[in-house]
């Protein structure tokens, strides 16, 4: 009898929970092309892409399938896209006021960049009777402190009513934002004074205004402190790969399984701090799952017991692991499951 009551000889269960590579791969093609290989070895797969909040975030959870016109990072009129599945609504705010919208770094004006557009977009999916939205947070072009979505969002009174979910994968606090993530917004060392500033006087702005003190909080300073913004009033911080790993189902799809792959373009000691290959991990462990972890390039990392890491670059050279990310993956999974690595070996 197996681990999951089947029968000896029975197929054997592995689920593919992948992150994006970045820039190579997306996570829905990563996880497909495993279930391929393993489907073809005889094994039971199911497909698990999967995000920590951040991009590529509102495809885990299923696509888009709404879109809205809204106002920009840089003021001007943008399609953004999101989802709405019942009554509960899926944002990436870097659709509405992403940094990729206002050109990258280099076109960007830090200090005018704005979230009204993710303002409007909460608005509009209360209007449309979401009781739950999530906002995931990253790739901002904004360090306004929230500031611009709150002046489009529904009143105090009605956002009580609703469940707001503030999906990050960071723990900066609210004005260390400015420093930590200005530059990567193109601001200037003086800019992200001043950027620091306008934190510090919105922070005493949200105290005064809804009694909420967001300046310790963890992950308040994400999105440029637009988490601090909603947190001031009524939303909630959670971890983003906890928030789309519920939505999916992850704990479910582990039990009976005898084998999680997951993966991410680079692996270093952060992935075990809220990133995806962490997440997957402490899950899987709860539940005495092995894990092999398929990267595209990796630091010097201490792996935790359980999981096995294997590096495309190391294995394959960086010219091919970037150019060939899926096939190189789908050979992996081949020797994995087909060869003297199945975990089957090691029970």
């Amino acid at each position: 009898m197996t681990r999951d009551g089947r029968t000896e000889g029975s197929s054997p269960k592995v689920v593919f929970a992948f992150d994006k590579f970045r820039g190579t791969a997306s996570a829905a093609e990563l996880v497909a092309v495993g279930a391929g290989v393993a489907d073809r070895l005889g094994w039971v797969s199911v497909q698990l892409p999967l995000a920590d909040g951040g991009e590529g975030s509102l495809e885990a959870v299923g696509g888009a399938n709404k879109s809205t016109t809204v106002t920009g990072p840089a003021g001007t009129p943008v399609e953004a896209a999101w989802r709405m599945d019942g009554r509960s609504a899926f944002i990436e705010m870097a659709a509405a006021s992403g940094l990729l919208l206002a050109g990258g770094a280099a076109t960007n004006d830090p200090i005018a960049a704005g979230t009204w557009g993710t303002g409007q977009l909460i608005a509009t999916a209360v209007e449309l009777g979401a009781r739950t939205v999530t906002v995931f947070l990253g790739g901002s072009a904004t360090t306004d402190g929230g500031l611009g979505a709150l002046d489009h969002l529904p009143t105090t009174a009605r956002l009580k009513e609703i469940d707001l979910l503030i999906a990050t994968d960071v723990t900066t606090t609210f004005v260390d934002a400015a420093r930590v993530f200005g530059p990567q917004k193109g601001a200037s060392a003086a800019e992200v004074e001043l950027l620091e500033r306008r934190l510090r006087r919105l922070a005493q702005m949200y105290a005064e205004d809804y009694g909420v003190d967001v300046v310790g909080v963890p992950g308040s300073g994400a999105a440029g402190g637009l988490a601090g913004g909603l947190l001031a009033v009524g939303g909630r911080i959670e971890p983003g790969f906890d928030v789309v790993a519920e939505w999916v189902g992850l704990d479910g799809h582990l039990e009976g399984a005898d084998l999680i792959v997951t993966g991410e373009g680079f692996l270093d000691d952060e992935s075990f701090n809220g990133k995806v290959v962490g997440g997957v991990h402490q899950w899987a462990d709860e539940q005495d799952v092995p894990v092999v972890a398929i990267v595209g390039d990796s630091d010097e990392v201490e792996l935790p017991a359980n999981m096995e890491l294997v590096c495309l670059t190391e294995r394959f050279g960086p010219a091919r692991s970037m150019a060939e990310p899926m096939a190189l993956v789908a050979e992996v999974v081949a020797d994995y499951l087909g060869g003297d690595m199945s975990p089957r070996r090691h029970k």
